[in-house]
């Protein structure tokens, strides 16, 4: 149950993808001075160091964002995504690279909110810790919980001034974890049917990773984008990620043509082999 921890894959692939999209959804809710919630339910630690032990074991990171941090001329999405990461790593040098908490920290403005959810203990304490270190500000927006994202975030929806973005991306190691986001999506979407739900989601040779993209379109209404990013083609033992996707419910209305600029550049710098590519569909009615 404890055994995953995202240090392993930060800053890979997927990581690229999720936080392209988050970034741009962050900076859309921006645009109105109305305060808004950030709710993570799978916060992990926050910060991650790329020459950590951790990170080193598997290299993920140099197939994503080590791949496009000295890439010239990107779309704006990415852009936008990358200035975060360089602020973090002033000197130049990539070592840190920033959990979805943290891309948010890095946006959200001081009247914003921050409810983080980790329910692995290390990480949830070092996610603490890291917090502290970012000083009275960050503590003071933020109420982090060392509990289940999928049970607690009935109780913070729909938030005060009813403006959230809510991210959904669990590590899916436990197969329960893809019907676990169909339920609490539903649930929430009853609470509060105007909220922005943003759902990473792996692609591997699994039946409920295949089926999760259109249980989510039925959920979804009247506005959704989906984006996936596929690097290479499968394995043939069926075994590791081959790419990942974002499906955003309620998502800006920016965001798809952000995205027709950007997926084809990823794919062009991410992609592994001939099977390399990407998807985009969405509905806005």
């Amino acid at each position: 149950m404890f055994s995953y921890r995202h240090g392993f894959h930060a800053g890979n692939h997927a990581d690229v993808l999720k936080h392209i999209v988050l970034t741009q959804i962050l900076r859309y809710f921006n645009q109105k001075d109305t305060p808004y919630w950030f709710i993570d339910l799978h916060a992990g630690a926050g910060l991650y160091d790329l020459e950590g032990q951790w990170a080193q074991k598997k290299g993920e990171y140099l197939g994503g964002i080590a791949s496009v941090w000295g890439a010239k001329n990107p779309p704006a999405a990415v852009l936008h995504y990358l200035d975060v990461i360089k602020g973090l790593n002033p000197d130049g040098e990539l070592r840190i690279y920033p959990g979805s908490p943290w891309i948010a920290f890095e946006s959200c403005r001081e009247q914003d909110k921050l409810r983080l959810f980790e329910m692995h203990p290390s990480e949830a304490d070092i996610l603490r810790m890291n917090v502290e270190h970012r000083g009275t500000q960050s503590l003071r927006q933020t109420n982090m919980y060392a509990e289940d994202g999928f049970a607690g975030l009935k109780a913070h929806i729909p938030p005060p001034s009813r403006r959230a973005i809510v991210l959904i991306d669990p590590s899916y190691e436990d197969k329960n974890d893809y019907r676990q986001v169909v339920v609490t999506l539903k649930d929430a979407l009853a609470r509060f049917p105007t909220g922005c739900y943003a759902v990473w989601y792996p692609q591997v040779l699994r039946r409920e990773a295949q089926d999760l993209p259109r249980q989510l379109e039925r959920l979804a209404g009247k506005s959704w984008t989906h984006a996936s990013l596929s690097i290479q083609k499968p394995a043939p033992d069926g075994l590791g990620l081959y790419g990942s996707g974002m499906f955003v419910i309620n998502p800006p209305w920016t965001l798809n043509a952000e995205l027709k600029q950007t997926l084809p550049w990823l794919v062009s710098h991410l992609g592994v082999d001939a099977r390399a590519a990407y998807k985009l569909d969405f509905l806005d009615k």
